[in-house]
């Protein structure tokens, strides 16, 4: 995309901001380039299973985000829809500050690739994700946070 491209991509971590889901995950979306993404959230005991480790929602939540957001910095008309995404926990993920970084790996027309991976507060790998993603009919111009 041309320099419309850091417009499009400004108004999306807006929408991301702006989604109710954020009230319960609360983190924050970076898009410095196309096709790329990065999301920092603080994981703390309410995200925690009964082992007292990350919720497997939260290693979806992010690194979904964090895929589905690399895609859509590629799509500037319309809503991109998650069709299948499929994860790894590879490690237990505790306390602290985090971060998912997203990657898209290829298609532009109606269905789009896009890989991610979470890490834990020390940097180390904690997740792995790769979704397929396809164009919806929905207008980001009428979605909250996105539009004028």
């Amino acid at each position: 995309m041309s320099d419309g491209g850091a417009e499009h991509r400004r108004r999306l971590e807006t929408l991301y901001a702006a989604a109710n889901i954020q009230r319960l995950f609360p983190s924050v979306l970076s898009l410095a380039a196309e096709g790329v993404s990065r999301i920092e959230a603080v994981i703390g005991p309410e995200h925690f299973h009964g082992a007292g480790a990350a919720h497997g929602a939260v290693y979806f939540k992010l690194l979904d985000d964090a895929a589905f957001f690399a895609a859509n910095t590629l799509v500037p008309d319309v809503f991109v829809l998650t069709a299948s995404f499929t994860i790894s926990l590879t490690a237990p993920l505790g306390p602290g500050r985090v971060v998912a970084e997203g990657r898209w790996t290829s298609g532009r027309r109606r269905t789009l690739f896009a890989d991610s991976v979470l890490y834990a507060s020390d940097g180390s790998e904690a997740g792995r994700g790769s979704g397929v993603f396809m164009r919806s009919r929905m207008s980001l111009r009428g979605l909250p946070g996105y539009g004028d």
